[in-house]
């Protein structure tokens, strides 16, 4: 019983944690301007961030590229609408933007 107990004050305590994070990711990504292209579950002008986050899933090096998408801009990896460079936005806001995308 103390097992279980155990367990569920883990993932709940795990919840609890991950809730703030999603928070911040998603009001850096306001701050930042991201969604005026960019939507969680749509596309708009760029893909929805689950449809980044799918494509993305599982590769170990999709931070860095996400990264320098992000900063250099570009075009072809959703299509031919180009995405413009952001060198605004900094590297620790980034860091923790892409992390969310990537968890959802």
């Amino acid at each position: 019983m103390k097992a279980i107990h155990g367990i569920a004050g883990a993932l709940l305590l795990g919840a609890i944690v991950a809730a703030p994070a999603q928070a911040d990711g998603l009001a850096l990504a306001q701050k930042n301007n991201c969604l005026a292209c960019h939507a969680v579950d749509q596309k708009l002008v760029g893909p929805s961030y689950k449809e980044v986050a799918a494509k993305y899933k599982g590769d170990a090096t999709a931070p860095d590229k996400l990264a320098a998408k992000v900063k250099a801009g570009g075009a072809g990896s959703f299509g031919q609408i180009p995405m413009p460079p952001n060198p605004q936005v900094s590297d620790a806001d980034m860091k923790e933007i892409i992390a969310w995308i990537l968890a959802l």
